[in-house]
């Protein structure tokens, strides 16, 4: 049977025989182009090289920067470009959701440049920041190796085919084409275990947030005032001026470099105090934002304040790249620790199999982003040659800021490093104890060295301020020092980063939302048809009250109770995370089973069959561990131990709170067995599905919608080829492609 590409028909059955091979691509390489990737391929080879065969001497954080940058140069090239042409035969002249359904709400054709802002922003939240500076625990190569291979074979594919997927169906959610395409049973446990993972999240996102934002005028300015920018760049690009991406760009980016520093000024000036909120306080803010945010139409203020957010988190990064360029500094963790062999770090606890894996999620492999990638990004895609650049790419960029947070921790002095990192259980309150402790890790560090560090970024302490962050604004504004304005500028750049980090986090929020309320909607569609109408207005408005309610409550309880709350759930979040990797894997290694492409099912089956691996382990031993570090029942037997006893053992400071720590350490042992379980039913339920679809493909059904022809006309990348360039001209377009104004030649 012909490919629905070549007939324009739908395909109700498919069978490994029914496809022929794509032709490969065309255009070859130049002898030139052979020479430069060759060259590309030899700088990554070197900088690995000289990562993997140093012996203890200190070398520079360069040669990861050339390492990284070179694998992702040959990645996006050649394995994205194969995966692209050849595993998933992308039609640039079929027409997506966004050009078919286009209603101004939620469908909207959107230039790709907007788009990957979009996707980027929503997808980078606070884990690629903060996860691979928990990681460095474990020493500086086991976290880049992973980051680097894992999201050139395993994230960035996921992304790239749940994008390609959902497009096919009209942006379906991930849990709806599990249901469509596994079976009602592996369907229903999928929507069940998505929905509630992405609602914990949300709210541990939002919590980072709220954290950083807290009693800083600078940053809740600076980044309130994107709002309004973003407003005026949505109308400019659908009233004032549409198409003219360039211009309201630099506007943009402008007005956002005015908002940060009048932000400075503000926190100096007698307007401080009415932009010093309390967490109360940004929460209600907060929950009234995702609101507004996942009802407004999507050009309006989610797209072009994603947008505008991405040239903040892309020009910083670059800039930290270049920084660490020119003032080349060393690597001073190294290169693997012993806490990656005894699994007693005190930063957290675990090995190094499976629990780098965990920590790091989102700069190597997460399953929040193909939330994203069968949720507004779908919606939204001009071609479907774009989904290269906007899922593979955009996870890509994401990496790379990985790379830069294991960088930022791993620059910095170990001894300051586990300070900062370790909890006051650990090393006490005084940087007397801390040096102590610290000693006692092997990582040599004096009191005075400690003091001396919070005085020079101008905080009374940096002693247990774990989670990742400070570590990050620590080394960010070592390397920005090192380059502009000295040590007197430390102090800047650290609360710069700070600011920054919660800018990154919160696009991940406000799209999240929006995300959760259109898998509310296809969950509810199942039972009620008007919210198959993903744009009908009482199911926007119900839907979004319930995700930013869900995840909202979580919140609220967990900024009023230190043990309450989202603080309850938050050990679940980077195996929840990876759980939720796997159900998008076996959907994608479903559908390419299902569409004729069992040969090529080792794309997402490999990844699949790593992460299951990685995540059903970290699940077993938080349930059943007898280290009260590790297993949760482990850790509610001690506490109720400590309860029947009369003893109160830290945290908790009575006996309220160890009763509180039982019940914690309880729900999130029953929640952990919970997500597995409904994990397994989703892999089993899809092997079956595979198995059913091999042995007798004439029973397949796909939930692909019919082929439409496309009439827009846009490039595939960011820069057009000049073969794109050529279309767009005779189309009568710009390089932001569109309807083509005259037949195309």
């Amino acid at each position: 049977m012909p490919e629905p590409e070549a007939t324009g028909t739908e395909r109700n059955t498919a069978s490994p025989d029914t496809i022929p091979d794509s032709p490969p691509p065309t255009g070859g390489l130049s002898p030139r182009s052979v020479a430069a990737w060759v060259l590309v391929a030899l700088i990554g080879a070197i900088g690995w090289g000289v990562l993997a065969l140093s012996r203890g001497e200190e070398i520079s954080a360069a040669w990861l920067l050339a390492a990284a940058l070179g694998s992702y140069a040959i990645g996006y090239r050649f394995y994205a470009r194969f995966i692209s042409d050849r595993v998933l035969k992308v039609d640039k002249t079929r027409a997506t959701p966004a050009e078919r359904l286009d209603n101004g709400v939620d469908f909207h054709p959107t230039d790709r440049r907007v788009l990957f802002g979009h996707h980027f922003a929503a997808v980078a939240g606070a884990g690629p920041l903060v996860g691979p500076v928990l990681a460095a625990q474990m020493g500086y190569l086991p976290g880049t190796i992973w980051i680097v291979a894992g999201v050139i074979f395993a994230g960035a594919v996921q992304d790239m085919v749940t994008l390609f997927f959902s497009t096919r169906r009209d942006g379906r959610s991930l849990g709806q084409m599990a249901r469509d395409e596994i079976g009602p049973v592996g369907g229903a446990a999928a929507l069940i275990a998505v929905f509630a993972i992405m609602v914990i999240l949300l709210a541990v996102l939002a919590l980072v947030i709220v954290n950083a934002l807290a009693h800083s005028p600078w940053g809740v300015f600076s980044i309130g005032m994107t709002i309004p920018i973003a407003l005026f760049m949505g109308v400019y690009l659908r009233v004032l001026r549409p198409g003219r991406v360039t211009e309201v760009s630099v506007i943009g980016v402008a007005l956002l470099l005015l908002a940060i520093v009048a932000g400075g000024w503000v926190a100096e000036s007698s307007f401080a105090s009415t932009f010093t909120l309390e967490k109360e306080t940004l929460v209600v803010w907060m929950i009234v934002y995702g609101f507004i945010a996942s009802v407004l139409p999507v050009w309006m203020l989610l797209a072009p304040r994603d947008y505008l957010s991405t040239f903040m988190k892309v020009g910083t990064i670059a800039l930290m790249a270049v920084g660490v360029v020119l003032a080349m500094p060393t690597l001073k963790m190294p290169a693997v620790t012993d806490f990656a062999a005894r699994g007693d770090g005190p930063v957290f606890a675990g090995s190094m199999f499976p629990f780098v894996f965990i920590t790091i999620a989102c700069g190597a492999l997460s399953g929040f982003h193909s939330l994203v990638s069968s949720g507004t990004t779908p919606k939204m895609i001009q071609k479907e040659t774009q989904v290269r650049v906007i899922g593979y790419g955009a996870m890509l960029t994401e990496s790379f800021v990985a790379v830069m947070a294991i960088i930022a921790a791993c620059i910095i002095e170990p001894g300051l490093f586990f300070a900062v990192n370790s909890p006051a259980g650990v090393i006490g309150t005084s940087v007397e104890t801390a040096s102590q402790a610290v000693t006692h890790f092997g990582f040599a560090i004096s009191p005075e060295a400690l003091a001396q560090a919070a005085k020079d970024v101008e905080e009374t302490s940096l002693l247990s301020r774990t989670g990742g962050a400070p570590t990050f604004a620590l080394g960010m504004s070592q390397i920005f020092s090192s380059v502009i304005g000295g040590a007197g500028m430390k102090a800047f750049w650290y609360h710069f980063a700070i600011m920054f980090e919660a800018l990154f986090i919160l696009t991940t929020v406000d799209a999240g939302t929006r995300v959760g309320r259109f898998m509310l909607q296809d969950t509810l569609g199942n039972v009620h048809k008007s919210f198959k109408d993903i744009s009908w207005k009482p199911g926007v408005w119900l839907a979004s009250a319930v995700v930013v309610g869900g995840w909202g409550y979580f919140l609220w309880v967990g900024v009023k109770d230190p043990l309450g709350g989202i603080n309850q759930l938050f050990p679940l979040f980077g195996i929840a995370n990876q759980l939720l990797a796997a159900v998008a894997l076996a959907v994608c290694t479903t559908l390419l089973v299902k569409s004729g492409r069992l040969k090529w099912a080792w794309v997402t089956g490999v990844p699949l069959a790593w992460d299951v691996a990685v995540t059903l382990t970290a699940s077993y031993q938080k349930i059943f561990s007898d280290d009260v570090k590790v297993g949760f029942f482990a850790q509610r037997d001690k506490y109720q131990t400590g309860i029947d006893a009369g003893k109160v053992l830290p945290p908790a400071k009575n006996m309220d709170e160890m009763h509180t720590v039982v019940t914690n350490a309880t729900v999130d042992g029953a929640l952990s067995a919970l997500f597995a379980l409904l994990i397994v039913i989703v892999l089993l339920d899809a092997a079956r599905t595979c198995f059913k679809a091999i042995s007798n493909p004439s029973s397949v059904r796909l939930s692909e919608v019919p082929w439409t022809e496309s009439k827009i006309v846009a490039p595939a990348g960011l820069i057009p080829t000049a073969e794109e360039r050529a279309e767009l001209a005779a189309a009568g377009l710009d390089s932001g492609g569109g309807r083509a104004k005259e037949p195309v030649v």
